[in-house]
């Protein structure tokens, strides 16, 4: 038996010819990609790597290394292209981008639209972001905001995306694919639920609680513990409170935020009946012009991938190969297309840095229709 040293100064033999061999390649991917330039022809050729990858695995003498070499030189094809996108841009070949660069948000003289009534988390949030002098009205349903601002009707919409607790609004990711409007702003606030009845109730009278089932989700653990109460969806928090004060029973109940009880003259039964005292929600500031500010941090994008094995993998690792720091992923389903998703990805970055551009072009080329939404 060979001593173990010995078989490791072997594999270190082999592992600097693998890398120089490596760098060897990647020069001939550098002569293929300035022929590619100077003819115009795309980086990827899927019929062509499909071809190469089938002929390399026709080369391994066992099922084993059949396997392990198709997903090595999988990987070496995929930095070849990295590389490729990388002298696109060198040679300055970019893609252009409808997105315009502003100093600041322009807020004078502009029109917010939210969904809901007086008193909705959303006016909380866009008063939090915008100020309490601006122009603004309310709608029923976030489609009716995204109407709006797409027809003029107001310059900024506020609809929330994502709660720390029961995770994302998935009918606001849908509208924005949907819509041609895009992300310029967000606003985070503290949600702070209370229970609010009419102000002849206790709360044992309570037998009904209304409030949006984003609300009724966040409060479950509150809820499970009145094993009697029923719980009832509307389409917003305050619409629930509106309710409360319209109906005038004093079994019925709202979860919503306290100044709701102000606006509408309900009483406060029990405060912070959320499961979770750090319940926050994330608000996107969206608009139907293509714009950014210079010093934006955050880029929100969509895609779809090819319904095959790695394609998210290889449509990840531009992220990791440019050095771009991930903060969320989803999916969600696509219409008509059963077990097929759409990616929604945010990341930190601004559209101006060579390293988004690099990844962003690689996205484009190997997803199905690249998205962005916003940089913000």
């Amino acid at each position: 038996m060979r001593e173990l040293v010995d078989i490791r100064k072997e594999i270190d033999s082999v592992d600097a010819d693998i890398v120089a061999l490596y760098e060897k390649r990647m020069k001939l991917a550098e002569q293929v990609a300035e022929y590619k330039i100077g003819t115009g022809k795309k980086v990827l050729d899927k019929e062509r790597e499909k071809s190469k990858l089938e002929k390399i695995a026709g080369l391994a003498s066992t099922d084993f290394t059949r396997c392990g070499v198709t997903e090595l030189f999988e990987q070496i094809m995929a930095m070849s292209r990295k590389r490729q996108y990388q002298m696109l841009r060198e040679h300055g070949i970019t893609d252009e981008m409808d997105f315009v660069p502003v100093e600041s948000l322009p807020v004078e003289h502009k029109k917010i639209v939210f969904q809901g009534v007086e008193g909705a988390y959303a006016q909380v949030a866009m008063e939090t972001f915008f100020g309490n002098d601006t122009e603004n009205f309310h709608v029923e349903s976030w489609r009716d905001a995204m109407e709006a601002i797409k027809n003029g009707e107001a310059d900024y919409a506020v609809l929330p995306l994502e709660n720390s607790s029961a995770g994302i609004v998935s009918q606001n990711y849908d509208l924005l694919m949907e819509y041609d409007n895009c992300i310029v702003g967000e606003q985070i606030i503290k949600i702070d639920h209370c229970l609010l009845g009419t102000k002849d109730a206790q709360l044992s009278d309570i037998t009904q609680v209304y409030s949006h089932p984003q609300g009724l989700m966040q409060c479950a653990g509150f809820l499970e513990a009145h094993r009697g109460w029923e719980s009832i969806s509307t389409k917003n928090t305050a619409m629930a409170a509106k309710k409360i004060k319209e109906d005038a029973k004093k079994n019925q109940a709202a979860i919503a935020s306290r100044l709701t009880a102000d606006i509408y003259g309900l009483k406060l039964l029990k405060e912070s009946v959320q499961d979770n005292p750090n319940n926050s929600t994330r608000f996107i500031i969206v608009s139907s012009k293509k714009m950014y500010v210079r010093d934006a941090k955050k880029i929100s994008i969509c895609f779809e991938i090819p319904h095959e094995s790695g394609s998210l993998y290889h449509a990840l690792s531009h992220f990791i190969y440019n050095n771009l720091n991930m903060d969320h992923i989803e999916s969600r389903p696509i219409q008509d297309r059963n077990w097929e998703y759409r990616f929604f990805i945010d990341f930190v970055g601004n559209l101006e840095d060579c390293a988004v551009k690099n990844a962003l072009r690689g996205l484009k080329e190997e997803t199905v229709k690249l998205k962005i939404l916003g940089n913000y």
